[in-house]
């Protein structure tokens, strides 16, 4: 198989403003920054309006398809060669995880999705006010989701903005999109 061929795709997805394109940028600076521990500060960002293709590689080369969070409504319409899937959250905004909630509920619901990886991002734990994911887990019912889901599905606390837990979403993508032999 050649580099990435029949490896699929990663989909970003999440609510407006949960911090996914800063989560891209911040993950191809990781993987180009040559042994440097410091990520530097945060790049600019805009909401994502459309979709996005980023290309990751790490070292193998990792296709990620950013859907802006509003698009929700037609995100249906991306499952198709999706492999893995990145599904973020807000862990500061308690009012927008209900939401979420819903959203993570429905693309778990859908069969183009059911042989996807998972990998739940609960972002923004530098924030003073974000939610633990003790707090997180009995609002959301997370062990009951992770229990009811066809999916395998990873969690992870992150901060896109001052970059920890980042080498952990890079791993996991890597072990996703490893090629079989």
């Amino acid at each position: 198989m050649a580099d990435g061929a029949g490896a699929g795709m990663c989909l970003l997805l999440g609510a407006p403003g949960v911090g996914k394109t800063l989560l891209v940028k911040r993950l191809q600076k990781l993987c180009s920054r040559d042994g440097k521990d410091d990520l530097g500060d945060p790049p600019p960002t805009r909401p994502t309006v459309g979709t996005n293709l980023t290309d990751i590689m790490a070292p193998r080369k990792i296709t990620v398809r950013e859907l802006g969070g509003c698009m929700g409504p037609i995100w249906s319409s991306y499952y198709g060669n999706c492999h893995s899937l990145l599904f973020m959250m807000d862990a500061s905004n308690p009012t927008q995880l209900s939401a979420s909630c819903v959203q993570l509920l429905g693309l778990l619901s859908a069969e183009q999705l059911a042989n996807a990886s998972v990998l739940i991002l609960f972002n923004k734990i530098d924030l003073p006010c974000y939610m633990t994911m003790e707090e997180i887990r009995s609002l959301i019912r997370l062990p009951d989701i992770i229990a009811c889901a066809k999916q395998n599905i990873t969690v992870a606390e992150i901060s896109a903005h001052k970059g920890t837990g980042l080498s952990g979403v890079l791993r996991w993508l890597q072990d996703q999109h490893r090629t079989t032999s």
